[in-house]
């Protein structure tokens, strides 16, 4: 049995962490509970985390006294720790260097040399922290439960070769059979095995679970995809057996454009959903601005505005119809084909029959990503696209944020499908600027 002694960050991050260490003992510091009940009244993601830490140690205490241990389903312990040894950093007289971390530091102290033969590791998200407890000499480890590493994340597709019959069946719009250790809707940039210059892409049937070849590219209301990433990203888009896709890449690899391309044409020309909804998480890169003035559509103006720029160039392809510069994007809310909404308000909603894309979604816990994917009524389709190297969440990485942790779990899913991409598309500079800086 080991003791895992849990930091704050990891009960806001995850407020079930508790029930998640099998059976050994979890123990709790007092000052950590204090801090949890500073961020209750928050209505952030963070005050909601902080509301059912506080539910589930109640709920645990109905048990019997933390203070001395209380059994937990999964076979585990539950405790409550009063003690702390008395931590002193560097030249700091010890009355000084007692804050918070070192109180939850000196738990682990204590607990370690309370039971010598018995691993005690302190559990952080908190960096500094984990950097601050290795040099008192006490192991430490970030919360993983819920950890993705991204040069592991499943990308959508592959490169396969293949003998002249397979291949040939292929060329003739046959399938054929599936790959080993491949998933559904998983995509294969086939390359004949003898004559390299021959290939094709071809993709893993929902339906009938073989590999079957791809359609001819299309354009999507004037946008063309420019390289095979966005082709196949976009035949997830437009494949209505698909409810929900996940787009992930770097900046100007074309996931937005792509995403609302595909929404327009769905909605607008086909009419196959009864409107395009469009919604961001609001996180600011660097300083926030503070508050801002106007009713609700003027306040999320600035935090959509990347969101209007894609639909004008989608406008500019389309400048024959709709004539340049004549029609803005307000034309399309105008017209009831897009509603642009924040995340804010999601919870406890019902939407159906939408074409819902959640822009910068790498910004997301996986708490809130269940939140909104729960939302989808019949006939939804949600499609999420993100970049895991670009994250302002404070509490969130490239490993633990909620995009990386859906491509983990539904990857073998026959109603999901995923693209990574990897080629910027915006122009030469952005390229540049995203791969040397």
């Amino acid at each position: 049995m080991k003791t895992f002694v849990l930091d704050t960050t990891v009960l806001l991050h995850d407020p079930m962490a508790i029930y998640k260490f099998k059976e050994n003992e979890i123990v709790v510091p007092l000052v950590v509970i204090e801090e949890v009940d500073k961020f209750k009244r928050d209505q952030s993601e963070v005050g909601r985390n902080a509301r059912m830490v506080s539910r589930y140690l109640d709920k645990e205490r109905e048990k019997g006294r933390l203070s001395d241990g209380v059994r937990l389903e999964c076979g585990g312990t539950l405790k409550a720790a009063l003690v702390s040894e008395d931590i002193s950093l560097g030249n700091q007289p010890r009355s000084s260097s007692m804050n918070n971390d070192n109180w939850i530091l000196g738990v682990a102290v204590h607990y370690l040399k309370k039971y010598p033969d018995r691993k005690t590791i302190l559990v952080t998200k908190d960096v500094n922290l984990r950097i601050k407890s290795d040099a008192l000499g006490v192991p430490a480890e970030d919360y993983s439960n819920d950890k993705v590493e991204l040069n592991e994340l499943y990308t959508g597709y592959e490169d396969m070769r293949l003998n002249g019959d397979e291949f040939a069946a292929l060329m003739e719009g046959n399938s054929v059979a599936r790959p080993e250790n491949s998933f559904v809707n998983q995509f294969f940039n086939i390359i004949h095995e003898e004559d390299q210059e021959k290939s094709l892409v071809a993709r893993i049937d929902p339906d009938s679970g073989l590999l079957t070849p791809l359609p001819d590219i299309r354009d999507v209301w004037g946008v063309r995809p420019r390289n095979l990433e966005q082709r196949l990203a976009i035949e997830l888009l437009l494949d209505p057996r698909i409810q929900l896709v996940s787009l992930v890449g770097k900046a100007g690899t074309g996931k937005t454009l792509m995403a609302l391309a595909a929404g327009l044409q769905i909605v607008v020309d086909e009419a196959k959903f009864h409107r395009l909804m469009v919604s961001r998480p609001i996180h600011p890169m660097g300083r926030d601005l503070g508050y801002l003035p106007g009713d609700i559509d003027e306040k999320i103006r600035p935090w959509m505005q990347p969101i209007f720029d894609n639909l004008e160039y989608i406008l500019h392809c389309n400048a024959e119809d709709f004539g340049k510069g004549q029609v803005t994007y307000e034309y399309f809310i105008e017209k009831g084909w897009m509603v642009v909404e924040p995340l804010t308000y999601m919870r406890g909603r019902s939407i159906p029959n939408q074409y819902m894309l959640v822009d910068e979604a790498q910004n997301l816990t996986p708490h809130e990503i269940k939140s909104i994917i729960t939302r989808a009524g019949h006939g939804t389709k949600i499609v999420l696209t993100g970049d895991p190297n670009q994250i302002d969440h404070p509490f969130l990485d490239a490993s633990t944020n909620g995009i990386s942790y859906l491509v983990q779990r539904f990857k073998d899913h026959g109603i999901y499908g995923h693209v990574t991409l990897n080629r910027g598309e915006r122009s030469e500079l952005a390229e540049a600027a995203s791969n040397l800086l």
